[in-house]
């Protein structure tokens, strides 16, 4: 297909199309002549993901060419999937020393418990959980930080889940790119379903 259908099929704008061309998030077609490029399916596939990426999953652009790169690197799924959670991750917010050393503390104890990997305090994962907890601490929330035992039952479940999804699939790009989506977008649902959740519960709970 031409310029104009791969841009019709998957309703990116012509003027995005050829920028994420120079930017390097789309591949280049194949050259029919000097001025024209015949794409294919796997190009519109590659420019909805994009979208998804970044309207859906709310990844700025330097992020999605990071998690792309992954991909065309022909990473693990494993590997491709760590760079997806740091990409979305973004940069934790400062707290103060005590509030994360009484954190870090915590969520080490945690992930012993759970058989989790170790990451170095650096970790984007890492550190903004590590801010989370400190924040709910400082704000006198320990209501909060005492369920974390439970969170993070609830946390392996939803896991083994997403795992799930890809676990039966071939292909290995698909498994990546089905992992990726369910990641990105697994995020959204789950925490839209969650506020549905709590929409009920509190009716039911704090009504009176």
């Amino acid at each position: 297909m031409r310029m104009a259908e791969l841009s019709a099929e998957s309703g990116v704008p012509v003027a995005t199309v050829k920028y994420y061309l120079r930017e390097g998030l789309l591949p280049p077609g194949e050259r029919t002549s000097p001025n024209q490029a015949r794409y294919s399916a796997a190009h519109v596939q590659r420019l909805r993901l994009i979208k998804a990426l970044t309207e859906v999953g709310g990844l700025p652009l330097a992020s999605v060419g990071v998690v792309l790169s992954a991909i065309d690197d022909h990473e693990t799924p494993h590997r491709t999937m760590g760079v997806v959670q740091q990409e979305l991750a973004g940069t934790p917010p400062k707290v103060s020393d005590a509030a994360a050393e009484w954190a870090s503390g915590r969520l080490a104890d945690l992930m012993r418990r759970h058989g989790w990997k170790e990451h170095p305090p650096e970790h984007r994962t890492i550190a903004n959980l590590v801010a989370a907890l400190a924040t709910a601490k400082e704000l006198g929330q320990e209501k909060l930080t005492e369920r974390l035992e439970e969170y993070a039952e609830l946390a392996m479940r939803v896991a083994e889940l997403d795992v799930e999804v890809v676990a039966g699939l071939k292909s290995l790009d698909r498994i990546i790119e089905t992992g990726l989506i369910a990641t990105v977008l697994g995020d959204r649902i789950f925490a839209g379903l969650r506020h549905l959740a709590q929409e009920r519960v509190s009716r039911e709970v704090l009504r009176g």
